[in-house]
């Protein structure tokens, strides 16, 4: 697993920034096209899916067609048995300007409906789906790593803080810069923002005067974990994190990042039922006795042969 990942590494370092035809000729279909127009998929090493958000001409804005997309993607590789970690990036010049105001206008400022109830009730549906975008992500078994270089504005802090591991440049920045287009954010930022950074004062400062907050104050608030010196760095760094996590038991992945987000969202006392119950089935696995024997032998739980989930 490890020379595979460093393999991929190298051809990365080659070719970074890929365009969107050399993304899609690394798929591990042989070059199929992708049936994404707003994201771009490919495999640069067994059991990692990489998602890069692929409209660099427009700065990764968020169009009609990629809110659909990316909920068709993550559904797809939630069932899919080949993937056990994805990393996310975004092409071009940065990460993403967030919503594409001139895509999505006629949603948000013109929805359906003969009345006020039925207006609602229309614009209610649109919320929701859009929530379901970064939900997706949130509910997929797999491990997402999501690296982030340049700016990260608007929707791009509801889709980062969906994922599980964050990781960004020295030039990033963030911005919650949805009260600047007279709105409050409403597909996730409020609600996972909080529990990530874990200081309410800071995420009301971020969210109320939608100023922007660089990679160091980023990294001090625990909003990401590592920053790397440049993309090239950090995509290199995120491969290696990701094949870090594909080289282990998928059982034990998977549980984790699903009682992980359990936890989070309940007490203590209900965190650990869950568990229980979790693992009443999961311990029987023969994954468990290759990895206990792995390390009798000192060996890494990356050379064992772990089958699919």
């Amino acid at each position: 697993m490890l020379s595979v990942v460093r393999s991929a590494l190298t051809k990365y370092r080659r070719c970074w920034l890929p365009s969107q035809a050399v993304v899609r000729a690394m798929s591990s279909s042989g070059g199929a096209p992708s049936p994404y127009t707003t994201l771009a998929i490919s495999h640069p090493a067994e059991s990692i899916t990489h998602v890069e958000l692929h409209r660099p001409e427009k700065r990764n804005a968020m169009n009609r067609a990629f809110w659909s997309e990316m909920v068709d993607c993550f559904n797809e590789i939630a069932g899919d048995p080949e993937c056990r970690v994805v990393v996310v990036s975004g092409a071009g010049k940065i990460f993403t300007a967030g919503i594409d105001l001139m895509d999505m206008a006629s949603d948000i400022l013109q929805p359906e409906g003969d009345d006020t109830a039925r207006i609602s009730w229309n614009l209610r549906q649109i919320i929701t789906k859009y929530q379901e975008t970064f939900s997706v992500i949130e509910k997929c078994p797999k491990p997402v790593v999501v690296a982030v270089h340049g700016a990260c504005v608007g929707g791009g802090v509801d889709l980062i803080t969906a994922c599980d591991i964050r990781l960004c440049t020295q030039d990033a920045w963030f911005q919650v810069k949805e009260v600047d287009i007279g709105l409050a954010a409403d597909v996730g930022t409020l609600q996972r923002l909080p529990k990530v950074i874990g200081s309410r004062s800071l995420v009301n400062e971020l969210a109320l005067t939608a100023r922007k907050m660089y990679a160091d104050e980023a990294k001090s608030s625990g909003l990401v974990s590592r920053v790397f010196a440049d993309k090239e760095a950090m995509m290199a760094g995120a491969l290696e994190m990701a094949g870090e996590i594909a080289g282990r038991s998928p059982v034990a992945v998977q549980g984790t990042k699903i009682n992980l987000v359990y936890s989070r969202d309940h007490s203590v006392a209900e965190g650990l039922n869950y568990m229980a119950t979790w693992n009443m089935s999961m311990l029987q696995t023969q994954d468990v006795m290759k990895s206990a024997q792995a390390a009798m032998e000192k060996k890494s739980p990356k050379t064992i042969a772990f089958s699919k989930l």
